[in-house]
């Protein structure tokens, strides 16, 4: 299977350096792809060259990969990476983008169509749909208990692994039907090479329960605002869904298409043709329907 590493790029956005990755020529169509949690850019090294046409800026949300960790004291919640988004847009002088996420990404991405509807093009999402919410009345104890953590919070050292094999295992364990291949990919470019072994380089603060988290009802008004034309690739051994959920969540999304891809969670990695082929199709409608329709804020 063709690997392609994409070219390294540093973008500077406040307060932190976030570390990016570049496939396909400069005049392609604009995508930025959003990895999911604990995972990094190296997510679409499969899928990226399959993507002709495309200009695809694959990053590290920080914490994660190679990109900066926020400053001690700070936790990682969905809505300060909605801001690095934007300000990793405007790092890259792009008004409008098509944006690519799985998982965790998905949900970030999804938000960001809803917060600014004039940047977003198209909205792909991998395995993912709408970021989890929370009952008002959960809202209380869930911030106590994360401050809580927080506090308690020791920053020691991380722990070293033998070797990258070894982390290889303990990542496929984790993640059910991801293929080894797969695994070897991400760790690649997660781990660094210490006295004694490896290590992970992404953030321990990142396994910390979330602070906060939105309500279903405010989700659901960031996806009334989604007005681009939205793919949701699902996996047919992907992630456990509430279905019901997710039911409700696309009927609030204006231009909305499900498709459904044989693989598990990381299918885009296993399977990168199967996607690729999704996407494609998705991205050439979108742009004959865009040509159509000249006054809408869909360019290409």
């Amino acid at each position: 299977m063709e690997r392609s590493c994409g070219q390294e790029i540093t973008l500077e956005i406040p307060g932190l350096r976030v570390a990016a990755k570049v496939w396909g020529p400069a005049d392609g169509l604009h995508v930025l792809g959003v990895h999911g949690w604990l995972d990094n850019a190296s997510t679409f090294d499969l899928l990226a060259p399959l993507l002709p046409g495309v200009r695809l800026v694959a990053i590290d949300l920080p914490g994660h990969g190679r990109s900066d960790h926020r400053p001690p004291g700070h936790a990682y919640h969905l809505i300060d990476y909605i801001r690095d988004v934007h300000s990793i847009l405007d790092a890259l002088e792009w008004d409008t983008v098509s944006l690519l996420g799985h998982s965790m990404g998905g949900g970030i991405a999804c938000m960001v169509a809803g917060t600014s509807p004039e940047r977003v093009e198209r909205l792909a999402l991998l395995e993912a749909l709408a970021p989890l919410t929370t009952e008002p009345s959960d809202a209380p104890t869930r911030l106590a208990d994360g401050i809580r953590n927080l506090r308690k919070f020791d920053a020691k050292v991380a722990r070293t692994h033998p070797d990258r094999e070894s982390m290889v295992s303990r990542l496929r364990q984790a993640s059910p039907g991801m293929s080894e291949e797969a695994a070897r990919v991400l760790v690649q470019r997660a781990s660094i090479e210490v006295p004694g072994g490896f290590c992970w380089r992404s953030d321990p603060r990142l396994r910390l329960p979330s602070l906060f988290r939105l309500t279903r009802g405010q989700v659901y008004a960031f996806l009334d605002r989604v007005v681009c034309p939205s793919l949701i690739v699902r996996a047919t051994h992907g992630f456990p869904f509430d279905q019901e959920e997710a039911r409700a969540q696309l009927k609030h999304i204006k231009d909305a298409r499900v498709v459904e891809v044989d693989g598990s969670h990381h299918v885009h990695l296993d399977y990168p043709a199967r996607v690729a082929e999704v996407l494609e199709l998705f991205f050439a409608s979108t742009r004959r329907e865009s040509a159509r329709s000249p006054g809408t804020h869909r360019g290409s």
